[in-house]
């Protein structure tokens, strides 16, 4: 009897906005495509509520939230494509309102495509947001739910489709920025700073010692800034880029890091450099 081939690796993150797969996570989405690995995306809105080349909503040039939505989408596709990514799905909530969204549709509906996936690692952001924006927050909650729940035999998704059967996530990594990775980000964009309630939330660095997973992505860090730029309606956002060197550039894309909140193939306080490690291994021999 010929044994079945083993799973290809995969990865699903799970995002808030149009541009987080290039500006947050490209170098590791573009690194691990190359490699051969599936990787998918999940998008939960199209960041209609933002600029438009530097134009607030509802002044003179500025598209409007739908209209907006659509080149973001057009933009984000033309990204997904730059990066290697396989599947792009987008759930269309709205922008600067996920935290309002109903929970328990929001966690079916991820977790349904994680069942259809069966993804061996995700990655969102962690718990603070990046810098506490309530979007990022929102996802990185909804998605570690939905983990969950997709491993649970009672939690039905058929509310968002077909039912489906249970799949475990091996492991969950959430992204981590040091404080020479947030001084690189902040010197190339701006302080990265979330007005929330009346209360100013700032990115804080991650201490050295809770990074689990330190990524090589510098063999890719071109293929992030052509994804970077296809988000031409955030232009302004990004201007200081284009004038970064190539030293500055391969210094912005060449690391990124993570905090790993659980894995089910390997543990301790050795740092890793492949995500799925742990899990080739387990590949091999079978």
């Amino acid at each position: 009897m010929i044994a079945p081939a083993p799973a290809p690796l995969r990865l699903l993150a799970v995002l808030a906005h149009p541009d987080d797969e290039s500006l947050g996570f490209g170098g590791t989405i573009a690194r691990y495509a190359r490699e051969g690995v599936e990787v998918s995306l999940i998008i939960a809105t199209l960041g209609e509520a933002g600029r438009y080349r530097g134009i607030a909503q509802g002044d003179e040039g500025h598209p409007g939230p739908d209209g907006l939505a659509r080149i973001r989408e057009l933009e984000l596709r033309a990204a997904v494509r730059e990066l290697g990514i396989k599947e792009l799905s987008l759930l269309g909530y709205r922008d600067q309102e996920l935290d309002r969204a109903r929970p328990a549709e929001v966690i079916a509906r991820i977790a349904s495509h994680i069942r259809r996936l069966q993804p061996q690692v995700v990655v969102t952001f962690g718990g603070d947001g990046a810098y506490g924006h309530p979007d990022h927050v929102a996802i990185s909650q909804f998605a570690t739910a939905a983990i969950v729940a997709a491993a649970d035999p009672t939690f039905s998704t058929q509310a968002a489709g077909e039912p489906q059967e249970p799949h475990a996530v091996s492991k969950l990594y959430y992204i981590a920025w040091p404080a020479s990775a947030m001084a690189a980000y902040e010197e190339a964009f701006r302080k990265l700073i979330s007005r929330v309630d009346g209360v100013d939330r700032e990115a804080s660095p991650v201490p050295d010692w809770q990074i689990s997973a330190v990524i090589d992505t510098h063999d890719v860090w071109q293929t992030v800034w052509r994804a970077v730029s296809c988000h031409e309606s955030q232009i302004t956002a990004y201007e200081k880029l284009a004038h970064l060197s190539e030293q500055n550039h391969e210094a912005l894309w060449g690391w990124q890091s993570f905090y790993r909140v659980f894995s089910t193939v390997n543990g301790g306080r050795t740092r890793e450099s492949d995500l799925f490690e742990g899990l080739r291994t387990l590949k091999e021999s079978r």
